[in-house]
């Protein structure tokens, strides 16, 4: 059986090192076996979210994508104490997930990752856990808030060893814990704990 796993993220900003980061979890999970799609929410045509917005047909995409996927990668960077404001807003069109049997993000695993100019890249991870509680996903218990992210990625490359590891470490572990969701229908955190719950770069 072949996992699916769908990354979502990045921002609106050339070079993105949030981007940067979740393309690095990808090649972990590739390299873990897994099927992978990226979505940038910088390329994604996506209006702010209304209920009586009709959705767009990158709306749509991103919809279908997240409902196809066993297991999902998240990476925003940290805005403000919190997530991105364009990852928020693609995070809210999966309310087109809602009529879906199961609904939202029911049976999936979702991996988090966050960089920071400084050092509280933890915050934005602690938003998206939220998120993913409220659409009834399971988010892995490790988790990499990449600090002084300038340092570790430069033009939108990947460039700091340990953060690579970290990150490459992580999209397994999003690939063991989907597989074995897919398996038995269960979500077991001995599975996946692979390292401290809470990762600093």
């Amino acid at each position: 059986m072949t996992i699916r796993i769908v990354g979502l993220g990045g921002s609106l900003k050339t070079d993105s090192t949030s981007l940067a980061a979740l393309k690095v979890a990808l090649e972990g999970a590739s390299e873990a076996g897994a099927e992978t799609e990226l979505l940038s929410v910088r390329e994604l045509d996506l209006p702010l979210f209304s209920p009586e917005v009709a959705p767009t047909r990158d709306a749509r995409r991103l919809a279908d994508a997240v409902a196809g996927a066993d297991g999902l990668i998240w990476s925003s960077p940290l805005y403000h104490g919190s997530v991105s404001g364009s990852f928020k807003n693609a995070v809210d069109w999966l309310q087109l997930l809602s009529d879906r049997d199961p609904p939202y993000l029911s049976h999936k695993v979702v991996g988090l990752v966050a960089t920071a100019g400084g050092v509280q890249g933890l915050q934005a991870v602690n938003t998206m856990e939220f998120v993913v509680r409220a659409l009834r996903g399971w988010a892995v218990p490790l988790v990499i808030p990449v600090a002084r992210a300038w340092e570790a990625f430069d033009g939108g490359e990947a460039v700091d060893d340990g953060v690579i590891r970290q990150l490459t470490g992580l999209g397994a572990e999003v690939v063991g814990a989907a597989a074995r969701f897919s398996t038995d229908g269960s979500f077991d955190g001995r599975l996946v704990q692979t390292g401290p719950s809470r990762t600093r770069a």
